[in-house]
């Protein structure tokens, strides 16, 4: 099995794929998410793993609005702790510290600590492409936002640990494919929510059907629709299988009410 993720070697995605495909036969890092998700829809990935929300940056927006793009599927969503790390060489300092470079969902991670700091931000691809960019500029006032692991692949030095806004930080990876069979077994549901026309209180009536059905609702990301400006679908994430009675209820229901509805995946939750 090849498994496809945001690369080079260090970034937070390596780590995640790693340790959730601990029997893959091979690993491809990718330049992009975007090319993560083409890499899995052409064929030469087998899966792929992607960050899909942050406990505190919020929603990945390339992530959610790919698995539409390249018609891809959820298989499982991935828990996985984030620690922030500020990294540099070996000259330097805290106090020296004029410049972070990361990506942007790490930067905003840790806004506190670089307003408090007056750092300027540079942003990069990754975390792994930011502990590269500090190793080859070789400059005591240029640190890169990133993890330990990438820290110890670079020979890069801690300068401070956990500087993340929130301790409690997590990111939720989703894995990936291009099959689309779905488990009826599994613990949660993504569907894709296109409503027939705009109308007030339209939402609401989408969501009562959940309510109606007591289904658990885990996850609501509104996205536009790209047709004309205001016009809305929903991703929506249930705590019900597929196969489940009350799922296929709330589908029918909602078709009944003229919106389309797509389903992105079957699939439950592993914390690692």
């Amino acid at each position: 099995m090849k498994v496809a993720y945001l690369g080079p070697k260090g970034t937070f995605s390596e780590e995640a794929a790693v340790r959730f495909f601990s029997e893959a036969d091979a690993f491809l890092p990718q330049d992009s998410m975007a090319d993560v998700l083409q890499t899995v829809s052409n064929g030469q990935a087998d899966k792929g793993i992607v960050p899909i929300e942050n406990s505190i940056a919020g929603t990945i927006d390339t992530s959610i609005d790919g698995l539409l793009t390249y018609h891809l599927f959820i298989e499982a969503d991935v828990i996985f702790p984030i620690s922030l790390h500020l990294i540099g060489t070996e000259n330097s300092r805290l106090e020296n510290i004029r410049r972070v470079v990361s990506i942007t969902p790490a930067l905003d991670q840790c806004v506190s600590l670089i307003r408090e700091r007056g750092w300027g931000c540079d942003r990069v691809a990754s975390t792994a492409t930011a502990a590269q960019v500090v190793k080859e500029q070789n400059r005591p006032e240029l640190a890169a936002i990133a993890s330990k692991w990438v820290a110890d692949i670079y020979g890069l030095k801690l300068i401070a640990s956990d500087i993340q806004d929130n301790r409690l930080n997590h990111t939720r990876f989703v894995v990936i494919s291009s099959n689309s069979h779905l488990l009826t077994s599994q613990r949660k549901t993504m569907i894709l929510v296109t409503p027939n026309t705009e109308y007030i209180g339209m939402l609401a009536s989408v969501l009562n059907v959940f309510a109606a059905l007591s289904i658990n609702l885990t996850w609501i990301e509104s996205r536009p629709t790209g047709n004309k400006l205001g016009e809305y679908r929903f991703f929506i994430e249930t705590e019900a299988s597929y196969g489940s009675e009350q799922m296929g209820k709330a589908i029918k229901i909602l078709e009944t009410f003229g919106h389309r509805i797509d389903i992105l995946g079957s699939y439950s939750t592993k914390i690692l």
